[in-house]
């Protein structure tokens, strides 16, 4: 069964549920997710492990040359990342995140917590238990969880349109076989490269700049003539010289 399909019968079998013993579920539990369900509204104050789920899903949505702090704490930056990704939807755009805003996620993604258009299987070309790399496997996973959430909000951004992920996660094994750098982000498995098609590789690196990437290399840098690479570094540094970044 699909994770979409599982969430329909869910949402069903809460909202019969909720029928019989003569209560009325609220917004947020009717929907309930194979994946992560919000129990409450969020907003500006708030904090706790639920303001970190709703954060690494609306962190590509910082603006321009932004990144989002996955903290737990709804400051002003999530409520104007929340802000974002309710205007990229159509919702009602008010930085509270609520039944619309969670039903958005909910649609956006599958049971395993990544988004819809991404899987952990793109953003890992080494190996199937993550391990080897510059951090521990379970750390690598999840920053490469965070990628996949800014890489879902680029590609809406670029009208629903395909991003092609041709490197991820790489342990130190994988990443000398390719003659990676030897203190390449794709090491700690926050690092995707981005093949062209249908968008140029300068579309995807000028657009990267808006989704909480601080680390953009394109065409003009040593070494990137035939992708995009984003990354997750502390400090910003982008270098794109052929598309004018």
């Amino acid at each position: 069964m699909t994770g979409r399909l599982t969430r329909f019968v869910l949402s069903i079998v809460m909202i019969i549920a909720g029928s019989l013993v003569g209560t009325v579920a609220t917004a947020s539990s009717a929907h309930a997710d194979t994946c992560y369900t919000w129990s409450r509204t969020l907003s500006e104050g708030m904090s706790g492990s639920d303001v970190t789920q709703l954060q690494i899903r609306v962190a590509g949505y910082p603006g321009y040359g932004g990144v989002l702090a996955i903290d737990g704490q709804f400051g002003p930056a999530t409520k104007a990342a929340v802000t974002r990704f309710q205007q990229a939807y159509g919702l009602s755009a008010d930085g509270v995140a609520g039944s619309q805003t969670f039903s958005k996620i909910y649609d956006l993604q599958d049971g395993d917590c990544t988004p819809a258009h991404f899987s952990y299987a793109e953003l890992n070309d080494c190996n199937s238990d993550w391990s080897g790399g510059a951090v521990s496997a379970s750390t690598a996973k999840a920053n490469a969880l965070r990628s996949m959430w800014k890489l879902e909000a680029m590609r809406h951004a670029l009208g629903d349109q395909p991003i092609t992920v041709t490197s991820g996660f790489r342990s130190y094994a994988c990443n000398s076989a390719v003659g990676g750098a030897s203190n390449s982000r794709h090491l700690y498995g926050d690092a995707a490269d981005l093949g062209s098609g249908p968008h140029s590789l300068c579309t995807l690196a000028k657009q990267a700049r808006y989704h909480g990437f601080n680390g953009i290399l394109g065409p003009g840098y040593p070494g990137h003539s035939d992708h995009t690479h984003v990354d997750h570094r502390s400090s910003r540094y982008w270098s794109a010289s052929s598309c004018g970044i």
